[in-house]
């Protein structure tokens, strides 16, 4: 007897004749909970929505951009913007388009910047072309490696006189490369920024943008054999990453993922509603 009173004791009161079963307190949230959530949840789809259809609207951008700089790459060379437009030169109406100059070279005045190409790790050799009308545009006339960078190392390629040069218009490149910056009292350059190396070097009535010399014969794609000659020209990559559509697909999922929940909360309101 004792023993039975002992484990009732231990099971403690038993549930009153008509009361609900326990539920576990798994009871339907409140309303304010719900219209809470569902304001979040509206939020979160929203934005997740127009996000993707952002990047859509960039994809769209990106594919003319490329279409446009294809045509100007490839395109007949024509004369660079003028003295008069050096104002209004920009990325979206001028980079990449074939241009084609003449003048006569300072070498005196060269400049390298650190680069990195196909051919392995090394510099740009900017040189200032002085034109007919007194101007200056900076030429890169390609790729050396640090074994060639002194001009004694390739003294059969300082043309002299009166060149012409066929090339991609390129916009400058301020203040250095990512996460190095250009250093001009030091004369290092991670970049080609061409304000400042037209400082650096006392030029004035300098273009605001440089040229990459093209190669008299186009180099073979993949194919990496030693240089004739150095500098190397024709080494510019026109190249543009395109990574929206793969951007936008990760909002729409995030979006459906929304939804998805959404419909589990609603699912799970019902069940405890009807219990």
């Amino acid at each position: 007897m004792r023993n039975r009173q002992q484990d009732s004791a231990g099971r403690g009161p038993a549930p009153a004749a008509g009361a609900p079963p326990s539920q576990g307190g798994r009871r339907p949230h409140s309303r304010w909970v719900l219209a809470l959530v569902a304001l979040v949840g509206l939020g979160l789809f929203t934005g997740f929505v127009a996000l993707g259809n952002w990047q859509i609207e960039r994809r769209a951008w990106k594919l003319d951009l490329i279409e446009r700089v294809e045509q100007r790459a490839h395109a007949a060379p024509v004369a660079p913007p003028a003295r008069a437009r050096w104002a209004a030169v920009g990325a979206d109406s001028d980079e990449y388009r074939r241009v084609r100059v003449a003048g006569v070279f300072d070498h005196a005045r060269e400049t390298y910047t650190q680069a990195t190409t196909e051919l392995g790790a090394g510099f740009w050799v900017l040189t200032p072309l002085r034109q007919a009308d007194g101007s200056t545009v900076l030429v890169n006339r390609g790729f050396v490696l640090p074994n060639r960078r002194e001009q004694a190392t390739r003294a059969d390629n300082l043309p002299e006189g009166e060149v012409t040069v066929t090339g991609l218009l390129r916009i400058s490149e301020p203040g250095g490369g990512f996460l190095r910056s250009n250093a001009p009292q030091e004369d290092r350059w991670h970049s080609r920024d061409v304000a400042a190396i037209a400082a650096a070097r006392g030029l004035s009535d300098v273009a605001p943008y440089f040229i990459d010399a093209e190669a008299a014969t186009p180099r073979q794609p993949g194919v990496v054999a030693e240089p004739q000659t150095w500098p190397v020209p024709g080494l510019t990559v026109v190249s543009f990453k395109n990574s929206h559509m793969v951007y936008a697909l990760t909002w729409y999922g995030l979006a459906l993922m929304v939804v998805i929940a959404a419909a589990f909360v609603v699912r799970e309101e019902r069940r405890r509603r009807t219990r």
